[in-house]
């Protein structure tokens, strides 16, 4: 993170806030920062191309609209690890995906239009990899606001 200049630290920090409900979304954090609309925007892409952002975009809770999400695990060979990596974030009902120090090392939250989909998502991945996945559906909703400071 030393590479981020403040502009970037407090760009990534403006944007785990509420995003506007806007036409042009970005105008009033552009606004917020002291710099374009167009600047904002192409900082964002910068920052996802350099690493610095690995996910922006909306988090929906596709429950109440009939869909559903699972967190999902799998036990991956060290040396296999980035295939397996690059298949697995290759479906898009992949949130995102995590290394783990555990026996179970890839960690990945699946989000599906239906609950059904799900189980069928996890049997391309196995399918496709050769490695059991093992889901791990919700039982009870925390809502943490979890945000990291840049």
């Amino acid at each position: 993170m030393s590479d981020l200049t403040q502009s970037d630290r407090d760009l990534i920090n403006l944007l785990q806030e509420d995003m506007p409900l806007a036409h042009r979304p970005f105008a009033p954090l552009a606004a917020q920062l002291g710099i374009s609309e167009d600047a904002l925007i192409a900082r964002i892409k910068q920052l996802k191309e350099d690493g610095f952002l690995t996910r922006f975009g909306p988090f929906f809770d596709v429950a109440p609209m009939g869909g559903a999400f699972c967190l999902c695990a799998m036990a991956v060979p060290a040396a296999e690890f980035e295939t397996i990596l690059t298949k697995v974030n290759a479906h898009p009902e992949v949130a995102h995906n995590y290394e783990r120090t555990h026996h179970l090392n890839m960690w990945f939250v699946l989000a599906t239009e239906t609950p059904e989909g799900i189980a069928d998502v996890a049997g391309k991945i196995e399918a496709e990899t050769g490695i059991k996945v093992h889901c791990f559906p919700k039982l009870k909703e925390f809502f943490i606001g979890f945000k990291v400071a840049a």
